[in-house]
């Protein structure tokens, strides 16, 4: 097996364990390994300390597969995608969308599965991953009443790789029609070809709940609704009135149809930029009771946080101006690059050049199923606050 052998003191984090390997911290490289090749990474002492898959194009040039020196193989990559998905077992309740590996948390740098009933949707974001596909693909298969595994490696991280985007159907038989998944008594038409991520975002399954348990009587605004997740909760919990704003069209005509798949009505679908609506509602007065802003990734990673955190102000900044006195804000970020304690001072900060008090009443986070590994913080994205409003500040 090839070798990667690290600067003096660049051991220090693979000693905590943390997955990756930056190309700033190699010393040299032993062998000629090509893209997705297992390497031995060892310390500037020689001293061997975990195997990892080499990316030769990525300044995460390598990323770990495992802490005990062996040769990785098929058998390794099924004994892992077994184990993962079996832990996700007692997470599916009231559900048949879940996500079976989550990437470096699950040992599975760079793989992600999700499965929607019947199908598996697989995304191999990482030259480590591209490497092992058909093993990935026949593991994924292999699992107790899969029919079929799709992939959607089209992720923009891929160039970052040096991979090309690649998706279709890689083993079963296509469906014969619309993927319908339930969550909690609602269903969903997923787009598993050419919707967001794998078609749908089952790491806010807990938040859209929490949502419709705080829905009843009230006004809700949803903003970057995708697909009506929080929406179709509102209406469900019993909201008074729904009024759901994506800039895609394609978006709300499937919001629509899970809308009449479910047989709620009350939603108001509006196609508009989000920044520019909000604007408009605050000019002409118009509050509500419970506004969710669930806006798209904005800094992927941490060297576009600055920018991403003026962005995120303004958005909390107007949504706090639009909400009655009481109202409450659910708020998230699923921006890599913005830590949970930036977030929350980006909307403390927002509160505070809205003019209005503000309290944090819960704290969310991605599903269940969406774990986050102690000795890798990156793997936690998705973060978010419900603030209620109080009386105005003086």
């Amino acid at each position: 097996m090839h070798k990667l052998i690290l600067k003096p003191g660049r051991e220090k984090s693979l000693k905590r364990r943390h997955p990756w390997i930056f190309s700033g911290g190699i010393a040299r490289i032993e062998g000629d390994p090509q893209a997705g090749e297992s390497v031995i990474v060892c310390g500037a002492d020689g001293a061997a300390l975990a195997v990892a898959a080499y990316s030769p194009h990525s300044q995460i040039r390598a990323r770990v597969w495992d802490w005990i020196i062996h040769d990785i193989d098929a058998e390794f990559i099924t004994q892992r995608i077994t184990r993962a998905a079996a832990s996700r077992g007692a997470l599916s309740e009231g559900t048949d969308g879940v996500r079976l590996v989550h990437g470096e948390t699950d040992g599975l740098p760079g793989i992600v599965a999700d499965r929607y009933g019947d199908t598996v949707v697989v995304q191999l974001l990482s030259t480590g991953a591209e490497r092992w596909r058909d093993a990935i693909a026949d593991a994924l298969a292999g699992l107790t009443g899969v029919v079929r595994v799709i992939e959607r490696s089209d992720a923009d991280v891929r160039a970052l790789e040096g991979l090309q985007s690649r998706s279709g159907l890689l083993r079963g038989v296509a469906a014969k029609g619309p993927l319908i998944v339930v969550e909690h008594g609602l269903k969903f038409s997923v787009d598993v070809e050419q919707g967001h991520k794998t078609g749908f975002y089952l790491d806010q399954r807990d938040n859209r709940l929490a949502l419709r348990n705080m829905s009843r009587g009230k006004t809700v605004l949803d903003c970057f609704c995708y697909t009506g997740g929080f929406a179709l909760n509102a209406l469900a919990g019993g909201a008074a009135a729904v009024m759901a704003i994506d800039s895609s069209g394609p978006a709300l005509q499937a919001a629509r149809a899970n809308a009449a798949l479910n047989q709620l009505n009350g939603t108001e679908w509006l196609e508009a930029d989000v920044f520019k609506t909000l604007r408009t509602f605050r000019d002409a007065g118009r509050t509500f009771d419970l506004i969710v802003l669930d806006p798209p990734k904005l800094a992927p990673t941490a060297a576009h946080a600055e920018k991403a955190a003026r962005a995120y102000k303004d958005i909390n900044l107007l949504g706090f101006k639009l909400l009655n006195p009481g109202g409450m804000l659910m708020t998230y970020s699923c921006s890599g690059g913005i830590s949970p304690d930036l977030f929350q001072k980006i909307v403390a900060g927002a509160a505070l050049d809205a003019g209005v008090d503000a309290r944090i009443e819960g704290w969310l986070h991605g599903a269940a199923d969406h774990p986050v590994a102690l000795n890798f913080p990156e793997g936690e994205y998705l973060k978010g606050l419900i603030c209620r409003v109080e009386d105005q500040a003086p």
